[in-house]
């Protein structure tokens, strides 16, 4: 096809490039986050521009995937011009141009998917997939003082919660992950149960923080099973179970608030470290949109002082999805010459360890 052919003599022409991750556009719509972003070599952040859904899903208690995909059509093209314009540059400048390609929502995957294809093979410039969940390890790179390699990792957001052993840029291996709910989904399932608003782990957090994690006694699951993996379905049941349990009876809801946070904090807080025991790894970070809880972010840097090791916790803007570790991870593989075709399709899940097609899953 003639567009095949236009591409390809367009991508040779851009080989010439010398350096195809000194400057990388990231594209990000993986789910309700219309994100573009500017970033100079893997390491410093030009721009870095997110448009919001929230109050778009805010009436449903969740997001919806066709309006999702409705706001990243109007939303994206807008702000990729943003996030080049507060760059201060134009595309003709960027040497290459990452894209989240999965997991997550696959109409909205497709809309930042093809946008990338479409710029990619107008200007000539290289591109490569991203898979998310490496672009928030990645986004730890972005730190002012990044974790040192290797260390261990907790990425915990609204779809997944895994731990990962980093032993450099792109070299990520899975050790444990959900067996059914993500942490944040199970945030957000309570929240919803209670009719306490939407983003629900934002409102947890806040309300938590006035309760007394003592008070209502909630289980830890999978706490002792001698195993990496989490489940958090089974809390959550218990939370259904308190509650139908306790209709007519007068209890505080920061309490119950509290004490669901603890319970998922305490989980995923000694499974990191035993984790990072078992591998011989003394520095540990938090990754991903939970990782803006505040009773999680005090717990895991208690535990890391406790038994003497490091710890990086991201700034906010950073655990959130953004287009900048979407870029930080592009700029790697546009460095080792990894390259994304116009015939490659958005996937919505990725398979055990959240390596992309084509790529090892250590």
């Amino acid at each position: 096809m003639m567009w095949t052919k236009r591409w390809r003599l367009s991508v040779a022409n851009a080989a010439n490039n010398p350096d195809p991750g000194r400057l990388v556009l990231g594209i990000e719509s993986s789910c309700d986050e219309s994100a573009a972003a500017v970033v100079e070599d893997g390491r410093r952040v030009l721009s870095s521009v997110v448009a919001s859904q929230i109050k778009d899903h805010a009436p449903f208690g969740g997001v919806v995937p066709e309006l999702a995909s409705r706001r990243h059509l109007e939303n994206l093209s807008p702000v990729v011009t943003s996030a080049l314009s507060q760059a201060q540059l134009t595309l003709d400048d960027i040497s290459g141009v990452a894209v989240t390609q999965g997991p997550g929502l696959i109409g909205a995957l497709l809309i930042g998917l093809n946008l990338a294809k479409a710029l990619a093979w107008s200007r000539g410039l290289p591109m490569v997939g991203v898979s998310h969940l490496e672009g928030h390890l990645a986004a730890l790179g972005l730190c002012q003082e990044p974790p040192p390699y290797p260390f261990m990792a907790l990425l915990v957001s609204g779809g997944h919660t895994s731990i990962f052993l980093v032993r450099g840029p792109g070299g990520q291996q899975e050790l444990g992950s959900t067996v059914d709910d993500a942490a944040g989904e199970a945030f957000d399932k309570v929240a919803k149960l209670y009719g306490l608003g939407y983003p629900g782990g934002v409102i947890i957090d806040r309300m938590a923080a006035q309760g007394d994690p003592s008070v209502i006694k909630l289980p830890r699951p999978r706490m002792h099973d001698g195993t990496l993996d989490f489940s958090f379905s089974g809390l959550k049941s218990a939370v259904v179970r308190f509650r139908e349990q306790n209709q007519g009876q007068s209890y505080r809801m920061e309490d119950l608030c509290a004490g669901f946070q603890e319970a998922v904090v305490e989980v995923l807080v000694k499974k990191t470290l035993t984790a990072a025991k078992e591998q011989g790894v003394r520095h540990l970070a938090l990754a991903g949109g939970v990782a803006a809880n505040h009773r999680l972010r005090q717990a895991m840097a208690q535990a890391a002082g406790e038994a003497g090791f490091g710890v990086t916790l991201p700034p906010l803007e950073l655990c959130t999805d953004n287009a900048a570790m979407i870029a930080a991870a592009g700029c790697h593989h546009l460095r080792a010459g990894k390259r994304l075709s116009l015939e490659a399709d958005a996937i919505s899940r990725l398979p055990r360890g959240g390596a992309l097609p084509g790529e090892p899953a250590a």
